[in-house]
């Protein structure tokens, strides 16, 4: 079986935006649509559908907040396909495309800190805590670039579960 992520199209839109978590992960994870409409509208916004083989299974989307800044702001699989292996692919092939973008030196996401499975998923990518976010509602984490000898493991844009 193969993981992938795909740009989101006329094609697939629909298929994303009826994904769903499970019920009691709804108050961590902001709706696919609200999302989608978000990037329509603003600047620097990317998104992706994660797919196993040819049908969508998650969500990614991340803003470039600055020349030297990424932030992953949404990341979800439905409650259909979690605890397959599939977040961990999809995550690691993101985070190989957004280490392609030239000049960037940090990539951060945030997650409720009273999460011990997200800060154990985020801590085996490399991601640091360095305190709560600017609301103090989430913790935030890092990937300073800056700090690693400037390589890092090319990754194909699809992997194999």
């Amino acid at each position: 079986m193969e993981v992938s992520l795909r740009q989101i199209t006329k094609q697939n839109y629909e298929a994303v935006c009826d994904l769903d978590v499970a019920p009691d992960q709804e108050d961590y994870v902001a709706c696919n649509m609200w999302s989608l409409v978000e990037s329509m509208f603003n600047e620097g916004y990317e998104t992706r559908a994660i797919y196993l083989d040819n049908e969508a299974v998650g969500f990614l989307m991340w803003v470039q907040e600055s020349l030297e800044k990424i932030s992953i702001w949404r990341f979800m699989i439905d409650q259909n396909y979690q605890q397959k292996g599939i977040g961990r692919i999809a995550l690691d092939l993101a985070l190989g495309e957004i280490r392609d973008v030239p000049g960037l030196q940090e990539i951060e996401i945030c997650y409720n800190p009273n999460n011990p499975v997200a800060k154990a998923f985020y801590s085996s990518f490399g991601f640091v805590e360095v305190g709560m976010d600017d609301d103090g509602e989430d913790m935030l984490a890092v990937i300073d670039l800056t700090k690693s000898n400037g390589s890092h493991e090319v990754r194909k844009r699809t992997a194999f579960l």
